[in-house]
């Protein structure tokens, strides 16, 4: 496919091809004409599919030409290091260095950044707080911006740069809103609603090669780690279905708060894969574990440890999902024909991590409907509460303009619990009728 869809001028066409994109990708052929059109937009999708190329291309297209009296675009990335890579694509396709474009991260002096704004610029790639400092002391001058662009938007939240962001876009009332996110859940909605005008919401789901078969993995999203721990509190509760299982945190410290959750109403049920403390019922061989028929729930922190085997533990939870995607990857790939259920809990926040470990994977962890007697922590109240009923979703379905329904193949059509889900797989796994 031609650059030529993307109704590009001729200079950006040929400084893409003299860089080497030849073919435009598929977040530029369904973001493009909505941003070149003024329309709010979110873009999703992982990693590497051209998300920066894409707003680069669309700013020197819309902006023409350079040197007004206030910058017009402003470009809020995460970290000095993104700065640099954005900074880097705009050098790349800038081939008539029209533009004056300003790199503003937070370890630069903020007087010589003073300096060189009130200088003029018309382009800043900056950190949302620096930006917002340079914009308190008069320095950053928001009332010319006409496209306001935030790049890796689940990194800004992850890193709670939030308020930044809103009061920038808020400051910046004439300007167009453009999102690149990983992932979309209600934290960003949060930071969102207050600044988008009816966006486009555009999906991109590029999944990489299918290189080995995995277990089957299913996935619950909870709001933060108190509810993780009444969710598998609830899980395990059912012994019949969960007759083995090896539960993953981080740390050691975790492991022993999640073993301190469990009732321990029969002795030896609950351990932990070599505990910090000595009364605190554990087992230092993994093999002494499976032997053990009234053994059923073994807690494993990451922290520090070798290769374990697992091989013929039936259930594989990820409480917490480790620092490094391989990690976890190692323990779903099918050895054989050993079938396993893997289970990752995971928050907003770890969201980005579940992509990621998608991506790798090249398939989708199948996304579970909490169970309706999950005691769901509100992390506002700090109360409990109990999952939402259809009424109160109906009345709180009227959401802020970032929010959008799920897809269709991510649409439920079944009613089964958990337990009863799980319970289907475990007897189908054991031939059972």
């Amino acid at each position: 496919m031609s650059l030529d869809k993307l109704k590009l001028s001729k200079p950006l066409v040929a400084a893409m091809t003299d860089a080497g994109f030849l073919t435009p990708k598929e977040v530029q052929l369904k973001t493009m004409s909505r941003i070149l059109g003024g329309q709010d937009v979110i873009a999703v999708g992982p990693e590497g599919i051209g998300k920066t190329t894409t707003y680069v291309l669309a700013t020197l297209m819309k902006l023409k030409y350079a040197f007004e009296e206030a910058p017009r675009a402003l470009i809020l990335v995460p970290d000095a290091e993104h700065v640099a890579e954005v900074i880097a694509q705009f050098n790349l396709l800038n081939r008539n260095k029209t533009f004056r474009i300003a790199g503003i991260d937070s370890s630069g002096s903020i007087d010589a950044q003073m300096n060189e704004l009130t200088d003029g610029v018309d382009i800043i790639v900056a950190v949302p707080d620096r930006a917002r400092a340079l914009y308190l002391k008069l320095a950053l001058n928001t009332n010319k911006i006409q496209m306001f662009i935030v790049d890796n938007a689940e990194l800004i939240v992850k890193k709670g740069l939030q308020l930044p962001v809103v009061e920038l876009a808020n400051s910046a009332q004439k300007s167009q809103h453009i999102i690149f996110t990983e992932v979309l859940h209600d934290k960003l909605n949060h930071m969102l609603n207050p600044f988008m005008k009816f966006p486009a919401v555009i999906e991109i789901q590029e999944l990489g090669e299918k290189e080995a078969e995995v277990h089957q993995q299913l996935l619950y999203q909870v709001p933060n780690f108190r509810t993780k721990l009444n969710l598998l509190t609830l899980l395990l509760g059912d012994a019949e279905v969960f007759d083995k299982v090896v539960v993953f945190v981080n740390t050691k410290l975790t492991a022993q708060t999640v073993y301190k959750n469990f009732n321990h109403v029969n002795e030896g049920e609950i351990s932990i894969y070599r505990p910090l403390f000595f009364d605190d019922a554990g087992f230092d061989d993994i093999q002494d574990f499976k032997n053990i028929a009234e053994a059923r729930v073994l807690i494993v922190a990451n922290e520090g440890l070798q290769d374990l085997d697992i091989s013929g533990i039936p259930f594989v939870i990820h409480m917490e999902l480790p620092e490094q995607k391989e990690t976890l990857i190692k323990r779903i790939v099918k050895h054989g024909d050993e079938e396993v259920v893997a289970i990752t809990f995971s928050t907003d926040i770890e969201l980005i991590e579940v992509r990621k470990i998608e991506h790798a994977v090249g398939e989708l962890m199948q996304v579970m409907d909490l169970p309706d007697d999950l005691k769901v922590v509100d992390p506002a109240s700090a109360k409990t509460k109990k999952k939402k009923t259809t009424e109160e979703e109906d009345e709180a379905s009227d959401r802020g303009a970032a929010f959008h329904e799920k897809k269709a193949s991510n649409v439920k059509n079944y009613n089964y619990s958990a337990g009863t889900k799980a319970k289907m797989t475990y007897k189908n796994k054991k031939g059972l009728s």
